[in-house]
């Protein structure tokens, strides 16, 4: 995009982001400013982290240090969703802050099980302007599955606690006692992957196949790096559901959750 184009992509963005706050005015959804203010974060940040990533590119030995940053973040902004940290969560679990950690440990595990395969059978080259944008998707992905599987678990554990309470009367552990609503939450968690994965090509073109393209590639090319991104993705976000529940899981069913977060 030359210099010339930017006030183009200021007028574009203003008028979509006036027909998602509108639409969402007019449905009563109550995110209109919300839509505004994530717009806004999202210029600052994207401005910012370019210039970071350039910095990176030419310093490599910062690759791992920015991942990790990432990875922070995505821990608690999932963690944030769920429910374990911040205000009003509703869990009376002295140990709320261990969870966070949990929630780390399952963003942090499918990525790197992805990363890995990837990295390990020489599909991606290790080097940062290819290993960079990949692990960062791939942790995306990650905390985006970790927070819809957690967040699905304990609006389930909320509305079927008499379920939940039953298989403890019994003698069941707290994890046995949520382990059913816990498969639901990885299955739903997954939909939006599955159906990414599904439809390629068909409903939509990814956002790696039409980087690619407008970079120059040709067609089979980007063809080659989507499937390894939407493969890549589906791995990750699988790894990251499932550890989120099996590992945070339990503390749904030995401490009640609220509907507050």
């Amino acid at each position: 995009m030359h210099t010339g184009e930017v006030p183009s992509l200021v007028a574009a963005v203003i008028v979509l982001v006036a027909v998602a706050a509108g639409v969402q005015r007019w449905v009563g959804a109550g995110v209109a400013a919300d839509s505004f203010v994530a717009v806004g974060r999202a210029a600052v940040q994207l401005v910012v982290v370019a210039l970071v990533i350039g910095w990176i590119f030419t310093h490599p030995g910062a690759l791992v240090p920015y991942l990790g940053v990432m990875l922070v973040v995505a821990t608690a902004t999932a963690a944030r969703r769920i429910g374990l940290v911040g205000h009003g969560i509703g869990i009376r679990d002295p140990g709320v802050a261990r969870h966070a950690l949990e929630v780390l440990g399952a963003i942090g595990a499918g990525a790197a099980t992805t990363v890995g395969v990837v990295l390990a059978s020489g599909a991606l080259s290790s080097v940062p302007n290819a290993a960079l944008p990949y692990a960062a998707q791939v942790i995306g992905g990650s905390m985006v599955a970790a927070a819809l599987a957690g967040g699905r678990l304990r609006d389930d554990a909320i509305v079927r606690w008499d379920e939940v309470e039953a298989w403890l009367s019994i003698g069941a552990t707290p994890r046995q006692a949520i382990r059913d609503l816990g498969r639901r939450a990885v299955a739903r968690s997954l939909v939006p992957a599955l159906d990414q994965t599904r439809t390629a090509g068909l409903v939509s073109l990814p956002g790696a196949f039409v980087g690619l393209l407008l970079g120059g590639a040709t067609p089979l090319q980007a063809a080659q790096v989507q499937l390894l991104v939407l493969v890549g993705m589906l791995a990750a976000e699988s790894v990251s559901a499932a550890l989120t529940v099996t590992l945070v899981g339990p503390t749904f069913a030995r401490y009640r959750p609220t509907a507050d977060r």
